[in-house]
């Protein structure tokens, strides 16, 4: 199935339910096609940061930095409110 950009911003519920039934959906640009939206192989379960945080503690142990009672997620949230 092809959809131009226009009817797939207006569409965009009814055709990621037709992806993840398996119906592949193409999406034109000037009748051009520019991307393909299918069903998901595998749920993502990981949050942004989750790798370079698990290779952070990593480090941490390994040389030996006192343990914080701080998780990952209150510190990304701390470092995104200092951006604000």
């Amino acid at each position: 199935m092809v959809k131009t950009l226009r009817e797939s911003k207006v569409k965009l519920s009814e055709l990621v339910e037709l992806a993840s039934q398996g119906q592949d959906v193409l999406i034109s640009v000037r009748g051009k096609v520019k991307a393909r939206l299918t069903r998901a192989t595998a749920p993502c379960h990981a949050s942004p940061g989750s790798a370079w945080a698990q290779e952070l503690q990593a480090l941490q142990r390994a040389c030996g930095a006192p343990e914080t009672k701080s998780r990952v997620e209150d510190i990304l949230a701390q470092d995104r409110e200092d951006r604000l």
